[in-house]
């Protein structure tokens, strides 16, 4: 009996694993620079992203047919082609699909065939991997916040939808105000606020208490999410990340 219970408990634990990894949103990265390449998908698998990168324009026409696409980061010198020519053969079969380029061309110009062309964002090299991150995580939710999918964050995952929580199967239970506090510091992952911009942000303007209130409310968050990585910053306020 017990070995049947294990086996069950392995099994639901595996398909749960599966279930998680389907969720994931894949990413597309084309940069023929083999370390920027690296290290923009090392950020983006690190923040729950699958990333698929390619170092030349032909590595990536070859998959600008998948289907299974959520995102595509395009640098726009790609030898003697370029990722203008890419986002057409992208376009062409898949229109609503999102993309940011990236370029060590700060020219308006390029910013404006980016844009006639479909493109969702355009960031300037040299960047901070983290400014990247915000930027796809922004893109992301604008593209497909009607899914429903959970976000995964610290080992938890949120359903904003439905203002829901959970802990493997378990749902913690939040109040409206942690609730709204957690998911201010998930929208805005690696920003640091103060309290008084957090009051204003989750409390509005109508709320005249102390600003202790924010230090009470993040203590009871951290009490029923303590793998959640909320840090102080000392003298100044609080950064998930």
């Amino acid at each position: 009996m017990d070995a049947v219970l294990i086996r069950a408990a392995f099994l639901c634990a595996r398909v749960k694993m599966i279930l998680v990894i389907a969720m994931k949103k894949v990413i597309c990265i084309v940069e023929d620079e083999k370390d920027l390449n690296e290290l923009v998908k090392r950020y983006l698998e690190k923040e729950g992203y699958e990333v698929r990168s390619y170092l030349t324009f032909d590595e990536a026409s070859a998959h600008t047919n998948d289907d299974d696409v959520h995102l595509w980061i395009l640098d726009i010198m790609l030898g003697d082609k370029s990722g203008f020519d890419l986002i057409d053969e992208i376009r062409a079969h898949s229109p609503d699909v999102p993309v940011i380029f990236m370029s060590a061309r700060d020219k308006e110009f390029d910013r404006i065939i980016g844009l006639e062309k479909g493109s969702d964002d355009y960031i300037t090299k040299p960047f901070s991997p983290k400014e990247l991150v915000l930027r796809v995580n922004n893109v992301m939710r604008r593209t497909y916040k009607d899914e429903g999918a959970r976000i995964e964050v610290d080992g938890y995952e949120i359903d904003e939808n439905q203002r829901m929580v959970f802990e493997g199967n378990n749902q913690i239970e939040l109040t409206t105000k942690e609730f709204e506090l957690l998911m201010l510091f998930v929208n805005n992952k690696g920003t640091a606020f103060p309290r008084d911009e957090i009051l204003s942000k989750v409390w509005e303007t109508n709320y005249y208490g102390s600003d202790r209130v924010v230090d009470d409310t993040l203590r009871r968050l951290r009490k029923k999410m303590p793998n959640l990585s909320i840090r102080t910053i000392y003298g100044f306020g609080y950064r998930l990340g």
